[in-house]
């Protein structure tokens, strides 16, 4: 237990240095804590000071919940919440001066409350109908004056959070999304060319190939974590005061049509070291012959450079990158003609062949974005403009 316990403060002290040392989702997460203290106790001294005791415990608790990681999001749950807030007070107020405060009225608000809790336009503040019911019904019997007070209160609350995104609003991090961006084509490429390396050899080696898969399915949990950050900078965008970089707009839904262009492409390369292990399995590589090992590793190498031009590639630079895939494409092509050529009749090529031909060709036609449900931008190629190189 005490190894135990060392070992999470040294990860916490680890933790602590990385947000102090750079930019980050380190230092977002310290800076809204901070904020998340200083708005909370700011509020409760402002409602300890203006407003009962019985309401001032609404104001800090207001705070936290309006200081959300994004201003946009902090003014829609702050608007959510004061939404819910009125919604109980009023209906706690209006039981109260019709029917009184008895036990059968505190069930009918119960009811209610927990109905209208689920209207949608709530969000996740919908049990906060039935909260502050509770507490206007039973705290303060439904009387006017608690609930202006409790009113008071959570505007206090509100005022901080929002007041603290203003004084220091969240950082903006269009750049790093970016550079995750070219960084994931850099790695779906080295992938490419790792495997490329398994058909150089008479034999792929059945570790090596088990390692590929394993690498593929890390790269499918980092595409999702990429496009899960650029889907949150884009929110960060709205509303933030704090000025972006030039092209910012227009350049975070790049990254995220460029993501999923490395998704597609990186579904294709897994298919191959899953089609090529079941076939070292059941000992179908001995079908593959030198040249179709040759020609298919140097059209994965050319694919892998297409990717890395792809993911780096700034205006102007379009031409390198069609006559890359366009000689990945003749290269496949030839390697088609050849398994024909070489086969009894064109449908005896042995299946591990025709798999991996097939997931070659997919992956090529991802690369153009000219697939059947391809929706592609105005300049399709362009993944991201000029990111830059140094890692943040």
């Amino acid at each position: 237990m005490p190894a135990r316990a060392a070992a999470a403060a040294a990860g916490r002290g680890r933790y602590l240095s990385r947000a102090l040392r750079g930019t980050g989702s380190e230092r977002d997460a310290l800076v809204l804590g901070v904020k998340s203290v200083c708005a909370a106790v700011g509020a409760w001294t402002l409602a300890r000071y203006l407003l009962p005791p019985a309401v001032s415990t609404f104001a800090p608790f207001t705070a936290l919940v309006t200081l959300q990681a994004t201003v946009y999001r902090s003014v829609r749950d702050c608007v959510q919440y004061l939404v819910a807030m009125t919604v109980g007070a009023l209906l706690a107020a209006s039981l109260a001066a019709v029917a009184g405060i008895r036990v059968w009225t505190f069930a009918l608000l119960t009811l209610i409350a927990l109905c209208l809790g689920r209207i949608r336009r709530f969000g996740q503040h919908g049990t906060q109908v039935a909260v502050i019911g509770f507490f206007a019904f039973s705290s303060g019997a439904g009387r006017i004056d608690y609930i202006g007070h409790l009113v008071a209160s959570v505007a206090i609350g509100a005022l901080c959070g929002l007041g603290a995104h203003l004084i220091l609003a969240p950082a903006r991090h269009t750049d790093h999304r970016r550079q995750a961006v070219a960084d994931l084509f850099d790695a779906t490429a080295l992938l490419a060319e790792d495997l490329a390396g398994a058909f150089d050899t008479a034999g792929p080696d059945a570790e090596q190939v088990r390692r590929r898969r394993r690498e593929g399915r890390e790269l499918a949990a980092r595409c999702h974590d990429v496009r899960h950050g650029i889907g949150a900078e884009i929110e960060n965008g709205r509303l933030n005061p704090r000025r972006s970089t030039a092209g910012a707009v227009e350049a975070l839904p790049r990254a995220r049509e460029a993501v999923a262009v490395a998704e597609g492409c990186l579904t294709h390369l897994r298919s191959m070291t899953r089609a090529l292990d079941h076939a070292l399995a059941d000992r179908e590589t001995e079908h593959l012959t030198a040249p179709f090992r040759e020609g298919l590793a140097r059209l994965l190498r050319t694919a892998g450079r297409a990717l890395r031009e792809t993911g780096r590639a700034s205006p102007g630079e379009d031409g390198d990158l069609d006559e890359l895939i366009e000689g990945a494409r003749r290269e496949l092509e030839r390697i088609r003609r050849q398994a024909r050529a070489t086969a009894e009749t064109p449908a005896s090529v042995p299946v591990v062949q025709g798999a991996l031909l097939n997931d070659a060709g997919r992956l090529l036609a991802d690369l153009r974005r000219d697939g059947p449900e391809a929706a592609p931008p105005p300049n399709p190629h362009r993944a991201v403009s000029g990111p830059p190189r140094a890692r943040r």
